[in-house]
This record gives structure tokens, C-alpha cells and sequence, in this order.
């Protein structure tokens, strides 16, 4: 009711204490079609289809913005997976194994779909901020920046990568040993667009100075500017 009231649409998927994942547009933004709950969030998808899984991760709806044909927005919390020994890595690799396979058919369908959210993978070592500390480590396993680069070969790509960025760029820093101070951080926040967006995307950026607010997110939030 407080997002309708500041002008926007929500959609949401989660459970309590652990998950979650929304879809929030602002009502401005929206084709005049599409200016409530069923008309704007079309394609409802909640959880990979195919696979059992209590834990809600995946949100997915066809929005249509005003001005352009519609966008299929993947909002995504991929596991963290804890360490590459654990029972909640395999679960993760597992979960991205069968994103892929889900991404590739609904790329099939939607050729203007963003997939977008925490990662919890870093991709490269350019993504870390001292990588010789995270050898083996969960974040920057092979295993893990191999599904990340399958993700890439569906034809989506890294929008932030498309751009110039700053060295040490990053979108997360652990709360402990100021790591924001010291910018001890990883990028494992993303926007992947697929070729038709990719086309029309004019900036990515990160956005830092929510993390230097009182009791903020441990994550800054990642823009990409998609236009017509």
C-alpha cells in the first residue's frame, strides 16, 4: 500500500526470514495499458519451472513501459552457496544448471529479457578486490564463473562490462573490517541483457552512496539505462 501510494506497482515473491525477490515499476513509467496489478505484470512466473524448490528465488513478468515494447524482467537471488565443500554448493550449481535450461527457452520467446539481481558470483578477478585472498573460494569457483559464463553464451551480456568503469568497482562489501571503507569489495550484483536490449542499453552504472547511508544494505544497488 506505501509503494501504490509513492507511485509505484509491486510485485513480490518471498519467505520469511530467508528469500526473496520483487518487481517494482514506477506507475509514470507504464504503457496507459498497463496501469494496474494484472495489466502491467504480464507472464507472472514464480520459481524455475521444472524445478522443486521451497526456496523463492526467481520472479518473472513481462512489463510494458511507456514509449517501448515490452521488457522481460527476470528478478533473480541466486544461492550463496556457502563453501564449494558444503551440501548448499551443490545446491547452488545445481539451481544454476537449471536456470540455464529454463533462460535458453525463454530466450526463445522473449528477445528483450533482462536477468537481474545478486548473483553471489564474482566473475572475473577484476570483480575482487584482492583475488589472491578468494582462491578456492566460494563467490569465485570455477564451477560457479563457468555457469556465469554459460549464462553468457545464451546471448546475454554484462551490462555494466559494456562500458568503461572505474578500476575496483564494486557492488558489495562485508560489513566487518570496514570493508566499504577500505573498499574490500566483490561485484556479484548484475544486469545481463540480451542482444535486442543490449542494443538500446546507453549506461550501466554503480550506485555507492546508498551504502554510505545510516543501517544500509551491504549491497549498492546496479543501474542499467535501457531506451525505446
Amino acid at each position: 500500500k506505501e509503494l501504490e501510494e509513492a507511485g509505484y506497482l509491486s510485485l513480490a515473491a518471498g519467505q520469511k526470514t530467508y528469500n526473496g525477490v520483487a518487481i517494482i515499476v514506477r506507475k509514470s513509467a507504464l504503457a496507459s495499458i498497463a496501469m494496474d496489478h494484472e495489466t502491467t505484470f504480464l507472464k507472472q512466473l514464480r520459481n524455475i519451472p521444472g524445478n522443486v524448490d521451497e526456496q523463492q528465488r526467481i520472479l518473472a513478468a513481462t512489463v510494458c513501459f511507456k514509449g517501448m515494447q515490452p521488457i522481460r524482467l527476470v528478478s533473480a537471488y541466486f544461492p550463496n552457496g556457502q563453501s564449494p565443500d558444503s551440501d548448499k554448493f551443490q545446491y547452488k550449481l545445481g539451481w544454476l544448471a537449471a536456470l540455464n535450461d529454463w533462460l535458453k527457452e525463454e530466450l526463445t520467446q522473449n528477445t528483450r529479457l533482462a536477468l537481474l539481481g545478486d548473483f553471489n558470483i564474482a566473475p572475473t578477478d577484476d570483480d575482487v578486490h584482492d583475488p589472491s585472498k578468494w582462491i578456492g573460494q566460494n563467490l569465485v569457483s570455477p564451477p560457479e564463473r563457468e555457469a556465469f559464463q554459460k549464462l553468457l553464451n545464451l546471448g546475454l551480456t554484462d551490462s555494466f562490462r559494456m562500458f568503461d568503469q572505474a578500476p575496483k568497482s564494486f557492488s558489495w562489501w562485508d560489513y566487518r573490517m570496514m570493508g566499504f571503507r577500505r573498499n574490500a569489495g566483490m561485484r556479484i550484483d548484475h544486469i545481463l541483457l540480451s542482444e535486442a536490449l543490449k542494443e538500446k542499453c546507453s549506461a550501466s552504472i554503480i550506485d555507492k552512496e546508498p551504502r554510505t547511508w545510516e543501517q544500509p544494505s551491504d549491497h549498492a544497488p546496479v543501474i542499467a539505462e535501457i531506451k525505446a
